[in-house]
């Protein structure tokens, strides 16, 4: 297999052609989002570039703490930006959305290091690119349930208040909302892995290949954390719902 081609400042910088496209499409179908394909273009260079040079840093350096520490602000941050896009959740929910990911993304992450390709979890070779596809999809499918079950219950207010009125448990009530929120939310990863292989090769296949690894070997690699993320994706979102959904009633099983 040929070595992976190394890009100079000159090659890389021709990817940003391809944005012209876009701008000229979104411009004749007056889609006003152009300042912000910029922004989200030149933010995602910058920050994927710091991030390059200090995971550099930390795999010539390898330290428990520097792994530890990387890893902590990957959970706070995907906390954040799942708790921030949502301001109609009380502090309970929140509460379960955070402890639902951090424990969701750390035992399948733990599991697939100690378990399934034995390496330390401390290892950032393996630990940070991991726990940064478990965890980054699992807070996609969070954002995706939680915003179903929350439009659901907003939509049947109404029949939610005549079963309460009728005497029903809000939490039969609210189990079916939580179920089909966490239909909706396996639904992309599930479509993802139906297509792998066939329409598309997944990208950390895809860089294994090009950094020279045997397909055979990036194939198991690839199979292995597809079924960690679909794990991962329906732990959190089935706990979060569950807890979360408690905390919209209180004992007197009125909603709050």
């Amino acid at each position: 297999m040929d070595q992976i081609v190394k890009l100079n400042l000159f090659q890389f910088s021709l990817i940003y052609l391809l944005l012209i496209v876009v701008l000229v499409i979104m411009k004749k179908s007056k889609v006003n989002q152009s300042k912000l394909l910029i922004i989200a273009s030149l933010r995602m260079s910058i920050q994927l570039i710091i991030v390059g040079y200090i995971l550099q840093y930390i795999f010539r350096n390898p330290h428990p703490l520097f792994t530890i520490s990387f890893l902590t602000i990957m959970i706070v941050f995907s906390i954040h930006i799942v708790i921030k896009s949502r301001k109609d959740l009380n502090n309970a929910f929140k509460i379960s959305i955070a402890f639902s990911l951090s424990f969701s993304g750390l035992f399948v992450l733990f599991f697939f290091l100690i378990v399934v390709i034995n390496k330390s979890i401390f290892n950032p070779q393996y630990t940070i690119p991991l726990a940064g596809m478990i965890i980054g999809n699992s807070m996609t499918g969070i954002n995706i349930g939680i915003k179903n079950f929350m439009d659901s219950i907003k939509k049947e207010k109404n029949k939610i208040n005549t079963l309460l009125n009728l005497g029903i448990e809000p939490k039969y009530i609210l189990k079916p909302f939580a179920n089909n929120a966490l239909e909706s939310a396996l639904i992309p990863t599930l479509n993802s892995m139906l297509g792998m292989g066939i329409i598309f090769l997944p990208g950390m296949m895809t860089g294994q290949i090009l950094s020279g690894t045997s397909p055979t070997t990036s194939i198991l690699y690839q199979i292995a954390i597809m079924i960690a993320i679909c794990t991962s994706v329906c732990l959190t979102v089935f706990l979060s719902l569950n807890l979360g959904y408690k905390s919209l009633y209180n004992n007197r099983k009125q909603f709050i």
